[in-house]
C-alpha cells in the first residue's frame, strides 16, 4: 500500500520505504498472502536492509502460515540474538528444532543446533 508521502506500509505494519525489491515482493504477497516463500523473502530483504523488527514480523507470519519452516525459526533466532534478546532467541531455536524434527529437515536441524551451541556458550 503506497501512502501519500511515497512510502509504503506492509501488512505487518512496518514502514518499508520505496525499495524496488520490497515493493515487488509486497505485490506478490498481496496476490497470494499464503505464499510462505514470499513472506520468507520479505523477511530476508528486510533483514538485509537492517530492519530487524520488520524481518521478525515477516518471519512470524511465515511461521504462522507453516510451522514447519525451520529456517524461519533459524533466522528469527539469529536476529533476536543480534538484538541482545538471548532468551527469546533460545526459545525460538527450541521451536525451530521441533519444526526441523517434524519436517525431517536434517540440514536445518544441524544448523539450528549449531546456532544454539553458539548462544549457549
Amino acid at each position: 500500500m503506497i501512502r501519500g508521502d511515497g512510502s509504503s506500509i506492509n501488512p505487518t505494519g512496518y514502514d518499508i520505504g520505496m525499495n524496488d525489491r520490497l515493493t515487488k515482493l509486497l505485490a506478490l504477497h498481496q496476490a497470494d498472502p499464503s505464499d510462505t516463500f514470499c513472506t520468507y523473502a520479505l523477511a530476508m530483504e528486510a533483514a538485509k536492509l537492517g530492519r530487524a523488527d520488520e524481518a521478525i514480523g515477516w518471519l512470524d507470519k511465515t511461521i504462522a502460515l507453516d510451522a514447519n519452516q525451520a529456517y524461519a525459526y533459524y533466522h528469527k533466532a539469529k536476529l533476536l540474538a543480534e538484538m541482545d534478546r538471548r532468551a527469546d532467541a533460545l526459545k525460538t531455536l527450541d521451536e525451530g528444532l521441533a519444526a526441523a524434527r517434524r519436517s525431517g529437515d536434517d540440514k536445518a536441524l544441524a544448523e539450528l543446533n549449531d546456532l544454539a551451541g553458539l548462544l549457549e556458550a
